[in-house]
């Protein structure tokens, strides 16, 4: 099984899924603080790859929600990067590291071909199998509910 370096937004219920299932299917998570780490433009525009820009952006983030950043009108991506190191609730999350390889985002099928996630261990298969089914790219209802009620803190 591989060692996963998981960025994240401590608290995000997503997240914490996210990292459930990885652990459910044998991985080793070690898990950061995306908000806090000491990002550089280079090191951040690696795990976006060749995904595009709108990609890259945390589509929850209160300043996305609000409409005071609108990804589609960003085309240049060092000012991407830039708005993103001074506001990291805009990094759409989490940010994922196997070795060299980086992702951004948890697409379900694409990491189960990557890394796999399947549980092996049959007491960890239902909580697996659970989740693999659910949408953990996004935001569930209540979340977004609680971001238009301002009751979200990303």
């Amino acid at each position: 099984m591989a060692t996963v370096i998981f960025y994240e937004k401590p608290g995000c219920k997503n997240n914490t899924k996210q990292k459930t299932l990885l652990t459910a299917a044998g991985h080793e998570v070690v898990a950061y603080n995306l908000l806090t780490e000491a990002w550089t433009v280079e090191r951040l525009r690696s795990f976006f790859g060749d995904r595009p820009l709108v990609e890259w952006f945390n589509r929850a983030a209160p300043r996305v929600k609000s409409g005071e950043v609108i990804p589609e009108n960003i085309d240049d991506a060092q000012t991407a990067l830039m708005m993103m190191l001074k506001d990291p609730l805009l990094i759409r999350r989490p940010l994922i590291q196997v070795g060299d390889r980086r992702e951004v985002g948890f697409d379900v099928e694409k990491i189960d071909a990557w890394i796999g996630l399947k549980a092996e261990d049959e007491s960890q298969r239902e909580i697996s199998e659970s989740l693999m089914k659910e949408d953990l790219q996004g935001c569930s209802h209540k979340h977004e509910h609680n971001h238009k009620q301002g009751k979200c803190k990303h």
